[in-house]
This record gives C-alpha cells, structure tokens and sequence, in this order.
C-alpha cells in the first residue's frame, strides 16, 4: 500500500515538473509575436521598418518576439515602451496568424491599443509612422504575416 501511495506522488510530482518545463519551451524554429492595432480617431497606427532584416524596408502593426515568460500583454507593453516611447493600455484580443518565413514558424497575436500616454517617439527599428484610415492601409505596403489583420480592419 505504501509503495503504491510512492509510487503515485512521484508519477504526480514528475508529471508536475514537466508540465512547469513545457510552459517555457518554445521550439527553435517557432516565434511568438504581439502586435499593437493602436487605434485613435478612427485611425490606425503603422510604422515603416528600417529593412535592415528579413522583414524589407514594409509598413507594419507595432509589436515585437516574446522574451522568455513574459505574456503577450507584457512583451506588447515592453516592445511598444521600447519603439515609441508609450505606455499602453492593452485591449481586446484582435487575432491570431500563423505564417513562415524560411524554416521558422511565427505565431502573431493582435490586440487592440484604444488609449495610450506619452508622446510617439520612433526608435533605431523604424524611420516613419502613420495614422491610417482602415481603406487607406491597402496603399501600404505591409508585412505579408499582418495582412490578415489589415483584411479584418477593412
């Protein structure tokens, strides 16, 4: 009975152990991205990519790669302190998209940004920025991966 009793917490406390370890695997070829659909006056905000990496010089949603165990809500607060000086209230869970680029899988989550405070100040990543209009982000070129997000503003 006693061994059975054993044998039964250490099958729990393995189980455990890796359920704990399996919450902050992320496999190589796969990367977990937040994305700001900031709105204000009926206008949407893009920001234009220096185009120094596989993303090209293309329009895009703010956001940025999850860092360790960090939620999506944090790394779209961090990432949108660190590219434009704001601090932001994270909204409602827009969507969700699943793309490749290469051999790398990325996994983008969208909320909306309905209210910010600071000034908009772009950092080393961007050179532009632009309030749009829903209609008007189909004369931009934006990054293949956020164009689901751009078809659902529309």
């Amino acid at each position: 009975m006693l061994l059975r009793r054993t044998a039964t917490i250490g099958i729990i406390i393995s189980a455990y152990v890796l359920f704990i370890l399996m919450q902050n695997y992320q496999p190589k070829n796969k990367c977990y991205v937040a994305v700001a659909i900031i709105e204000k006056n009926g206008k949407i905000l893009i920001a234009k990519r220096v185009g120094k990496d596989s993303w090209g010089p293309n329009w895009s949603f703010l956001g940025g790669k999850v860092d360790g165990c960090e939620t999506l809500h944090e790394c779209l607060q961090r990432e949108l302190q660190e590219e434009l000086n704001i601090q932001a209230e994270i909204g409602d869970y827009f969507g969700t998209n699943c793309f490749y680029l290469g051999d790398k899988q990325y996994v983008l989550h969208a909320f909306k940004v309905n209210h910010f405070t600071g000034e908009i100040k772009l950092n080393h990543e961007h050179t532009d920025f632009a309030w749009v209009s829903p209609k008007e982000l189909i004369n931009y070129e934006i990054i293949g991966g956020s164009l689901p997000f751009v078809k659902q503003l529309q």
